[in-house]
């Protein structure tokens, strides 16, 4: 890896390349990440790189048509989103075929928390909490400013699309679920028949984002991106699961209000709180569906792993998360 690593940036940012501190970050189904120092020039920069993989997966598993951005994709999202005005990482170059790596992107290091609990619960965040939901809504307003003409690989996912995929996956398991098929009749009941159309991030949340005592620094994983509703990412944010034990509605550390008032003031669309409402409640559903999905991926080929195996016994936390947005309470 090392070898490797080291001549693909002397080959794209310049010798000698040599890279130390070589770190793997996280490894799961679609990417690994690691984070490395690389002498270029007279320079030691700080970088990470992010190797995906194409998605495999029988012709007949509806899993397959979920939004997936990867190779290059990858760096294409990542510089229109850095012209938008998001704050992500720095892209330094996207690896090609002759680097012997596979499809991925090297970025600059962004140093920060990315733990959600942490960043909930830390003194040193306390200052990052009271702004976070304000700087929130701008990168979203930024972030649905995206020109993605041209990205041919972003899939159309708005509400009816969303809600008939995800109820054709969870038939596809037979493991029935009573809350579950509630659940998906009142999405397809409540789904917004008007909308906009635009970029959306897909997995906007505490999780997924850099934060300093600052405040926000960056936004990561763009492997869901999608063209659909902006909305959906505005509700994403507030479903309880990402609150990570806080009591605040937007991610554990904000109120809607802040959020929907510095999104508008950014550039956004006017913003429905009912219409945010739905996707909260909608993505509740998603989630445990998703949950089931990781439990049972065993069942469409994929080894047994323990962590997957957790996630998927936790599928009925966000169930009484949605039941109680469906009664009104929430």
């Amino acid at each position: 890896m090392e070898e490797k690593l080291s001549s693909a940036v002397a080959r794209h940012l310049g010798p000698p390349g040599t890279v130390a501190r070589l770190t793997r970050l996280t490894g799961g189904a679609t990417r690994a990440t690691w984070s490395f120092e690389a002498a270029v020039g007279d320079r030691v920069l700080p970088l990470i790189v992010q190797q995906s993989a194409p998605r495999v997966m029988r012709a007949d598993d509806p899993t397959a048509r979920l939004p997936r951005v990867w190779g290059e994709g990858d760096a294409r999202v990542l510089i229109a989103a850095e012209r938008a005005g998001v704050r992500v990482a720095p892209l330094r170059f996207a690896l090609a075929p002759g680097d012997g790596m596979g499809p991925g992107v090297v970025s600059d290091l962004v140093p920060g928390e990315t733990i959600g609990q942490r960043i909930i619960r830390e003194p040193r965040f306390a200052s990052a909490r009271d702004m976070l939901a304000a700087q929130c809504g701008e990168n979203l307003a930024a972030i649905h400013r995206i020109d993605a003409s041209g990205m041919d690989f972003l899939i159309r996912h708005g509400p009816a699309e969303q809600v008939a995929l995800y109820a054709e996956i969870f038939r596809s398991y037979d493991w029935p679920q009573p809350a579950i098929e509630y659940g998906l009749r009142w999405a397809a009941e409540h789904a917004p028949r008007r909308h906009a159309t635009g970029f959306v991030h897909g997995d906007f949340r505490l999780g997924n984002l850099i934060v300093g005592e600052d405040g926000l620094r960056a936004v990561l994983d763009w492997e869901i991106a999608h063209l659909g509703d902006p909305m959906e990412d505005l509700g994403w944010l507030c479903v309880r699961t990402w609150r990570f034990g806080g009591r605040a509605p937007v991610g554990g550390f904000g109120r809607r209000e802040d959020l929907f008032a510095a999104y508008e003031q950014a550039g956004g669309r006017r913003v429905d709180p009912e219409h945010v409402r739905f996707w909260e409640a909608f993505g509740s559903v998603k989630w445990s569906i998703m949950c089931l999905m990781k439990g049972q991926q065993h069942t469409r080929g994929s080894p047994r792993d323990m962590e997957q195996l957790a996630i998927g016994r936790r599928a009925e936390e966000p169930l009484w998360d949605f039941l109680q947005l469906a009664a009104g309470r929430g």
